[in-house]
Order: C-alpha cells, then sequence, then structure tokens
C-alpha cells in the first residue's frame, strides 16, 4: 500500500535525501519517494504503518515535520439544478408585491381625484422600502450573509449588510411622510446605485446565488429581474429629482 505525507523542512535534494533514507529504514517500508516540489513523500508499506512512527524516526531532525495529508474528496457542486418553473412562477413573490403597490398607490391617486406622478412615485417608493424591507427583517442575520455575497459596501464593511434594512425602512418612511425630497431621493439613488453595480457584476459573472431582495423568506435567485428592480427604483428617484429642480 502507498500512503502520501506532507513534510515540511524539505529546501533541498541532501533533504530529500535525508528524508528517504530515514524513513526506508522503518521496518515494514518497501520505498520512500520524496517530491520537494510539492513538499510531500510517497511511502510504500507492506501494512499499515501508524503516522507517529513515521514522525519518531525524524525526531531527531527536527526541520523535518511529516503530518498526513489532507484526503482530496471529490468536489461537490453546491449549484443547484436549473429551476424548470416558469418565470413567472420563479419571482412570483416580486411581481405580486409589485402588483400590489401598483393597485394600492393608483387608488389613492383615484381616491384623491387627479393623478399626481409625483405623489404615484413617492407613495409607490415608500410601499417598496417598507415592504421589502419588513421581509428582510424577519431574518436580520441571514440577510446579512447573502447580502455580503454580492453587495460591494456589504461584503468589505459587514455592518452595512446589517443597517441596510433599516436604511430602506428610514427610505420608507420619509418618502411616506414626504420629509426632505431632495435628500431622500437622492440618498435613494445613491444606495441603490451602489447595490445596482454588485448586483450587474454577479449576473455578467454568471454566479449562481441567492437574491437577497426578499431577505431569507423566498429563495428567488439572482437575474436581471434584480436588475430590473434596483434600475426601476432608480429611475423613479431620478425623475423625481428631475422633478424637484424645475420647480
Amino acid at each position: 500500500m502507498i500512503h502520501t505525507f506532507n513534510v515540511a523542512g524539505m529546501t533541498c535534494s541532501g533533504c530529500q535525501a535525508k528524508v528517504e533514507k530515514l524513513i526506508s529504514g522503518l521496518p515494514g517500508v518497501v520505498s520512500a519517494k520524496t517530491d520537494l516540489t510539492k513538499g510531500e513523500v510517497k511511502v510504500e508499506m507492506k501494512s499499515h504503518i501508524p503516522t507517529a512512527s513515521l514522525q519518531a524516526v525524524l525526531a531527531e531532525y527536527p526541520k523535518y515535520v511529516l503530518a498526513e495529508k489532507e484526503v482530496s474528496m471529490p468536489m461537490i457542486s453546491l449549484e443547484e439544478e436549473p429551476d424548470p418553473r416558469p418565470w413567472l412562477e420563479i419571482y412570483k413573490p416580486i411581481w405580486l408585491i409589485f402588483l400590489f403597490l401598483l393597485v394600492v398607490t393608483l387608488g389613492i391617486q383615484w381616491r384623491s381625484g387627479s393623478f399626481n406622478l409625483m405623489d404615484w412615485m413617492r407613495h409607490f417608493m415608500a410601499g417598496f422600502f417598507l415592504v421589502f424591507s419588513f421581509f428582510k427583517f424577519l431574518n436580520l442575520k441571514e440577510f446579512a450573509d447573502s447580502y455580503k455575497m454580492y453587495d460591494l459596501p456589504a461584503r468589505y464593511i459587514p455592518a452595512y449588510a446589517v443597517a441596510y434594512p433599516f436604511i430602506e425602512f428610514g427610505l420608507g418612511m420619509l418618502f411616506l411622510l414626504n420629509i426632505e425630497p431632495l435628500f431622500t431621493n437622492s440618498l435613494t439613488v445613491l444606495v441603490m446605485g451602489v447595490s445596482l453595480v454588485g448586483v450587474v457584476q454577479s449576473v455578467m459573472n454568471k454566479r449562481k446565488i441567492k437574491c437577497a431582495c426578499l431577505g431569507a423568506v423566498f429563495n428567488l435567485p439572482m437575474s436581471t429581474v434584480t436588475i430590473a428592480e434596483d434600475s426601476v427604483m432608480i429611475a423613479m428617484s431620478g425623475s423625481m429629482l428631475v422633478q424637484l429642480f424645475n420647480l
């Protein structure tokens, strides 16, 4: 039988020869062949020899440290099989939320007796941030772990991933109460724009990761849907900023 061990401390051909000689002299060893580049030794044995016995023959030379080589297990793909469900079924939670927000905000405009685009977008943005932050709060830790997988600031500043649902909730309340619209829309463009960069990178690199837009409640894959979602929010806030500057 042949076993491979790691050997630290071999720096030259003389080291190789020394290690091979010492191990080969151990009863039960047929041969010992070292590989200086890999820092390992292949030991052919007549029967199993405990690792401690091999280490003992090198004990007089402390610079040589022999250890069991970790067994390389077959790579197990963590990627899930392509979801056979149609697109509408996979992203049902997202488009249902958008549909509900659309109906509710249009209802508010209808009730007011006239349609005001700025008010409609403001109410829609308020609903969007409040609803999406709610789902993130259901499991804040798992959301943060998922968000750090693709968001650039969260990747380098873990606390940002935990703070993000609070930022969304704050933006939702600012939109709902119509407080400081210039600041609110500017911050929205900044926050969603930075988030969009990470999403685009992940989609372009074809990374099979979970989208954290609805927290840990739904297992939604990252895709162009997430890009469209962020882009719509940026477009709405951008258009409201243009309207504000034109007033």
